[in-house]
């Protein structure tokens, strides 16, 4: 497993049946944690940002939804907004697109896994959680295209497995995770 050093960032994406693993992870991160975690998750877009309501309950981290030209900090839970895209410009600063829907869905997870790729390579992990579409599967491939690591829920766990099952065949993956150990392997990082 890369050390902490090597880990700059842990990307996870997840749409339907994926909260409850989020709820689950959120609840037991230390609160030391030395990188960024960012969430993508497939959701409705809302007036207010429930999620971040719901998930600040479980952690003394702070849980940051982002907005456009939002800085990254260590140590922090962030969440991508409903109806956008996320993009990395660089290690630190991202940035929000409107742009059309990628496998009917905004924020795309392929989209910010691929963005990330490209600005963290082999210093990215990528985790794709439960979920009843595609999307998720291409930026995977990507990120072990710039060699960064890629974690996939088991299947046999996921609440709707069609997501990570279509990336256990079709991804060259680097662990298969328990939701109830991911936090475990974040926190080992």
């Amino acid at each position: 497993m890369k050390t902490q050093k090597e880990t700059e960032i842990i990307i996870i994406g997840g749409s339907a049946g994926s909260l409850q693993v989020i709820i689950e992870m959120v609840k037991n991160l230390d609160d030391d944690i030395s990188i960024p975690v960012l969430l993508v998750i497939h959701r409705k877009a809302q007036a207010t940002n429930i999620l971040q309501t719901l998930l600040q309950q479980f952690t003394h981290l702070p849980v940051i939804e982002i907005e456009d030209k939002t800085e990254l900090q260590n140590g922090k839970i962030y969440i991508v907004p409903a109806d956008y895209h996320l993009l990395f410009e660089n290690k630190k600063n991202l940035s929000l697109d409107s742009s059309e829907k990628m496998n009917y869905s905004r924020p795309s997870i392929d989209v910010t896994f691929k963005s990330a790729a490209e600005i963290y390579g082999e210093k990215m992990i990528g985790i794709l959680l439960s979920g009843a579409n595609a999307d998720g599967v291409e930026g995977l491939a990507y990120i072990k295209k710039n060699n960064g690591l890629v974690w996939i829920q088991d299947p046999e766990t996921a609440e709707v497995d069609y997501m990570p099952r279509h990336a256990v065949e079709e991804i060259n993956y680097d662990l298969i995770i328990k939701p109830s150990n991911l936090a475990n392997l974040i926190n080992q990082l």
